[in-house]
Parts: C-alpha cells; sequence; structure tokens
C-alpha cells in the first residue's frame, strides 16, 4: 500500500478515514465488493449513474490506499477483476452503518417532508 505524505499529516484518524473513502462512489465500490470480486463493467452496470472515466479514476485510488486490488487475466480479450483485500473489508461494517443510517435518514426525510 503507497502512503502518501498528507495522510501521515493528518491529526485525527477520522479524517484518514474520511479522506480514503470521499468520493461519490467510493462507499458503493466497497459495497458491491462486499459481496466479492467483481469485473469493471459489473460494477458499471450496477451503478448506472457513474462515468467509466470516474470509476476507473475511484477504482485507482482504493487500489493505490490498499483497500481493493486488481487482478488482470492473461487471456484475449484480458479479463480484470477487482476484490477487496483484507485491510478492505475492515471497511465492510462501516460501510454498513453507513447503509443503515443512510435509510433512517431517508424515512426521516419522508416524514417530515
Amino acid at each position: 500500500m503507497a502512503t502518501r505524505k498528507q495522510d501521515l499529516d493528518f491529526d485525527c484518524p477520522v479524517e484518514v478515514t474520511l479522506d480514503v473513502l470521499g468520493g461519490k462512489w467510493k462507499g458503493m465500490i466497497i459495497y458491491l465488493l462486499s459481496e466479492g470480486t467483481a469485473r469493471f463493467n459489473e460494477m458499471r452496470r450496477a451503478i448506472p449513474q457513474v462515468t467509466q472515466r470516474m470509476l476507473t479514476a475511484q477504482l485507482r485510488e482504493l487500489e493505490r490506499d490498499g483497500v481493493l486490488t486488481r487482478t488482470v487475466f492473461p487471456e484475449v480479450p484480458p479479463r480484470v477483476e477487482y476484490e477487496l483485500t483484507s485491510f478492505g473489508r475492515d471497511l465492510i461494517p462501516i460501510i454498513s452503518l453507513m447503509e443503515t443510517w443512510g435509510e433512517r435518514y431517508r424515512n426521516q426525510l419522508r416524514h417530515t417532508g
């Protein structure tokens, strides 16, 4: 896992976590990969709002941060699969709590709006 200098400069561990998870689609990517490996196009279909460019960028950042691995299989055409690392799987409870909180918040908005 490549350590970025700015990660070491954060005073609060929550800042580091938010820096790694920051990005509109990273939570969804981790959520999808919590069910197992996935190929790029599977993720694109599961998150139709994300552009190819943005998905690629977010996957690269998560790989750089040691959250997921990218495996290229020597086939024609090449097959690429993404999978959470053991370090990345540690984020699953956090993502699950975010899912629960988001659902509660969405219900609250429905009842107050």
